[in-house]
């Protein structure tokens, strides 16, 4: 059993309605961390769930704390979540590079996953950026200088191109995407699958530890209803962490 810090995979949504002389807002929150945190408490696994709003104040400052758990996973959040802290942006007060922990963490022995999304790798509008902080040197590809979004309404199918333990027991017909962050392999990276000729499934050693990303979505919208009740969506899962945490 592996204790998971998964961060990200929630948002605020403000809407504003328009009726003619009149208007009126009405604001929600949502998650979209449902299925994969059903799929890994299935594998045995413990989540601890930091939501994007309270990343800034509750992730780990420290090397120590962030050691307490056996793999660090963040899905569709920027990197600013974690550089400004209240404290930093509002008080101009310093505080440890969170980014730079995260390299720390994997260097030293840690497991590190990175999922896609809008606020993924370089991101909508290049706002998450990535490629520009330390955790840029322990991911297994390379982040674009520009909106990497690859928007495919038609939908794209994976491919798969490597034999490898983290797809044992997964059907080799995956379900179609609907978009995906377009990177870069680098040459110490093993790229399991590829999406549009773009890697989508990659893993690499870093130090002592192990790094993961997976390109698209694992939830709604990339990641479409046929995604996340596939047979195999909680197998595939399971097997990456087995791999990330060995």
């Amino acid at each position: 059993m592996s204790r998971i810090l998964f961060a990200g995979e929630t948002w605020f949504t403000h809407t504003l309605h328009v009726k003619g002389f009149d208007s009126f807002t009405t604001s929600s929150y949502g998650e979209g961390i449902k299925w994969i945190k059903e799929a890994l408490e299935e594998g045995g696994n413990e989540v601890v769930h930091v939501p994007n709003h309270k990343v800034q104040e509750d992730f780990p400052y420290t090397l120590e704390e962030l050691k307490e758990y056996d793999l660090v996973i963040l899905s569709d959040i920027g990197s600013n979540t974690l550089l400004l802290p209240d404290s930093t942006f509002v008080k101009s007060e310093k505080n440890p590079d969170r980014c730079e922990l995260i390299k720390e963490y994997v260097m030293d022995g840690g497991a590190f996953i990175m999922i896609g999304g809008y606020m993924a790798f370089t991101g909508i509008d290049a706002k998450s950026r990535y490629g520009e902080t330390a955790i840029k040197d322990v991911l297994p590809v390379k982040c674009l200088e520009k909106d990497d979004r690859v928007e495919l309404p038609q939908g794209i199918t994976p491919v798969i191109e490597k034999e490898h333990e983290i797809l044992n027991g997964v059907d080799n017909n995956w379900p179609h995407f609907l978009g995906y962050n377009k990177t870069i392999a680098k040459e110490d990276a093993t790229v399991l699958a590829t999406i549009g000729n773009d890697p989508f499934i990659a893993v690499a050693e870093y130090g002592k530890g192990k790094s993961a990303v997976f390109t698209s979505d694992c939830a709604p919208h990339w990641g479409p209803t046929e995604f996340v009740e596939w047979k195999y969506y909680n197998k595939f899962w399971n097997n990456l962490i087995d791999w990330v945490t060995k």
